[in-house]
This record gives structure tokens, sequence and C-alpha cells, in this order.
């Protein structure tokens, strides 16, 4: 089949592989109908993620066909189109069994913090992804969700990270009616975080990004306050001048291990690797709020160590919520926003590349050309 491998850093290649086959009975193998490039796996792309190895096929945002199943699995069929999560769970262990399938504790056993993830290098359990033509997907009883009748696969592959991510941003940011809610970063889980602030309650939403493309598009689709941070000065300074020196209620990171903004973050996050990414988005996002305010981790940083100012969080009196997104247990209720018409996912995509010109695909995303804000891969085997 063909799939898309890792080479090395900023190397990425379409290639034959083998097929995936059953190899416990509750798996599944997928016919992959469309795959995302996600802005995670622009970390592991740059190498940022560690234990990325060479060989790994990425992909973590993925629908398609069933089009074989292990002898005990019962939820789903063969012939079903299927949404499935990022999020590699069990379905029976402790957290999973408090919703928590994000944090899995038997999908990547060895590991204390993450769970485990489709195509999100050894660290989240070293399963491959969807970024291929099949798939094989372990615990089919738990994650996969027929899609709706009727819903475009172009809305249902971003429910499978993009949009129940940026509903959790605003759902941890604990948003009350009224209040004045900060997103550092216009990627697509940012611009889906800004949308979902309102549907909390938010009575204020404003965006903060370097690239004047994404900022546009966030001011139309959110819509919200959108403004340049190379333009504006100190950013944390901007926004108390904009609060009447209070800072925002509730503050997104919905950046992660890549912001840029500030030198000493950059070159010990970025370029020598001396801490687990950049923080400088959540360096601003804690002097940004409000004391007694809320700060919403959804960017990806990597482990162990970040430069962060955890004194000001303490003498704030901040609450600090982060996780990798449950999306089984969003699902539901954010299939109904887009079957409503509340939420509309597909707009969110800009390119449609097929999956043979992979690698053209994360250069265009990862170098932000194009005016890309959401890229998606097409396999030979799909014709429509």
């Amino acid at each position: 089949m063909l799939a898309m491998e890792y080479r090395g850093p900023k190397r990425v290649r379409a290639v034959q592989k083998p097929m995936p086959e059953i190899k416990h009975p509750e798996d599944a193998i997928v016919r992959v109908t469309r795959s995302c490039i996600c802005g995670s796996d622009l970390h592991l792309y740059n190498g940022n993620v560690p234990d990325t190895r060479v060989g790994s096929t990425f992909g973590h945002e993925f629908v398609g066909e069933v089009v074989e199943i292990g002898p005990d699995v019962t939820n789903i069929k063969v012939g079903d189109n299927v949404i499935v999560p990022f999020n590699v769970s069990c379905g029976r262990c402790y957290f999973c069994q408090q919703g928590m399938f994000g944090n899995c504790h038997q999908a990547n056993a060895m590991a204390t913090a993450v769970g485990g993830i489709f195509g999100y290098s050894h660290t989240a359990g070293g399963f491959d992804g969807g970024q291929a033509e099949y798939a094989r997907v372990p615990y089919a009883n738990v994650g996969p969700t027929v899609i709706p009748p009727g819903m475009d696969l172009d809305d249902a592959v971003l429910l499978t990270d993009v949009v129940p991510t940026g509903y959790q941003a605003a759902e941890m940011a604990g948003i009350q009616k009224g209040d004045t809610v900060l997103v550092f970063g216009a990627g697509p889980v940012g611009i889906m975080a800004a949308r979902c602030a309102w549907l909390f309650g938010a009575g204020r939403v404003i965006v903060l990004d370097k690239e004047d493309y994404r900022l546009e598009f966030v001011r139309n689709y959110a819509p919200c306050e959108a403004y340049n941070f190379e333009e504006i000065g100190d950013p944390v300074l901007f926004i108390k001048k904009q609060t009447d020196w209070l800072g925002a209620d509730c503050v997104i990171d919905a950046v992660g291990a890549e912001a840029a903004g500030n030198v000493l973050q950059t070159i010990t996050g970025r370029k020598t690797l001396l801490q687990a990414g950049s923080a400088t988005a959540l360096h601003w996002a804690i002097n940004a709020v409000k004391k007694g305010g809320v700060v919403s981790i959804v960017g990806v940083y990597g482990p162990t160590d970040n430069l962060v100012p955890i004194g000001n969080a303490m003498n704030k009196g901040l609450t600090i919520r982060g996780n990798q997104t449950s999306v089984k247990r969003l699902l539901p209720r954010l299939i109904d926003h887009v079957q409503s018409g509340r939420l509309n996912p597909k707009a969110l995509i800009t390119h449609r590349l097929p999956m043979e010109e992979v690698a053209d695909g994360y250069r265009l995303f990862s170098a932000k050309l194009d005016n890309c804000i959401k890229p998606i891969l097409i396999p030979p085997t799909v014709t429509k």
C-alpha cells in the first residue's frame, strides 16, 4: 500500500509499505478515505518530539471504510464508514472509565504521562498512523464511530481532532457568560477554539498570531478580534490595555512547542532542544490572564521540561488545565453541532492533495505557503 514514511527531520516520502494485519481480536483494518496533516505533525516533522523513528507513518486524523475486523469486534462491521479518534484507548482502564480517553493507561502502558496516539512517535505508543491507504485500528470496539448518513467526509475527518481539540480547549478554559477569551495561535485548532468559545458564552474573543492570512481567516470564521503580535509591541501589555488592565478572563494556548516571539525560548526550545519546545505562548498566557483566571493548554509540548513563569501562576491564583482531547467523550455533541450548522469544520480545509504528494503537503503547511490553513490527503484508492 502507499503510505507516508518519515526519513528524518524535514524529510518525508510516499512509499510502498506492507498492508496492515489484524494482530489482536479487537483490531480492525480501515481503508482510509481522508487523512489530514496536523499542526502537531509538524513537531514530528521538524524533529522536536523524542523517539520519532525513521520508517514511521504519521497521521492521527483520518476516516475510512472498515474492510476487516477481528473476531471480538462487535460495535462496527465491515462496510461501515467510521470516524477514528486520534486517541488509542482501551475503554476499560481507570482513566477511560472516567471519560479520559486521551489518558488511557493500557494503550501506552510504558508511559507515565501521554496515552496512545496514532502516528505520533514511540513516545505515544509507536502506532502507525493514517497517512496511508490502510490503517490498523486497535480497540475497535471503543474508538471508531460510524459516520452519520449524509455527513460530508471533509467534516467527518476534522471531527477526529481539530474540532474536539478546539472545543475541549474552550471547555477547559471554564468560560463564563460575558468573559473575554484570549487565544494564542490561529492555526486550525486555535481557529476552532475561538469559534467554540462563543458556544460557552464568551462576550469577547481575541486571537493573536503573526501570520496575516491566518488572522484574516479567523477574524471572519470565528468571528473575533485578531491581531498580529509582531505589530502590537509587548503582547501582554497590549492585552492588559484591552481589558482595563485586568487581563483576559481565560487564555487558551493553541500554539505549543514551536511558538515564535522570544529569542531565548526559540534558541533553547527549537534550535538546541535544551527544553521541550519554545514555551513563549504559555509564558504570555500566564502573564496575560487576569488574577484568578484560567489558562487552557492544548498546544503540544514534548517531555519533560519547559521554562515557564510558574511563580507568576501561583501568585496570581491561576487555574491551569491541559490535556490531550478525549475525542470519544465529545463526539456525540460535536456531531450534533455540525449537523445543526453551528460548526462548519470543512471550511478550514484550504488544500487537497493526493497522498503521492505528501512531501509537498508537509513543506506547504510547515512553511505556511499559499495561505494554507488545513491540508488533507486523498489516498489513490478514493474516487470521490
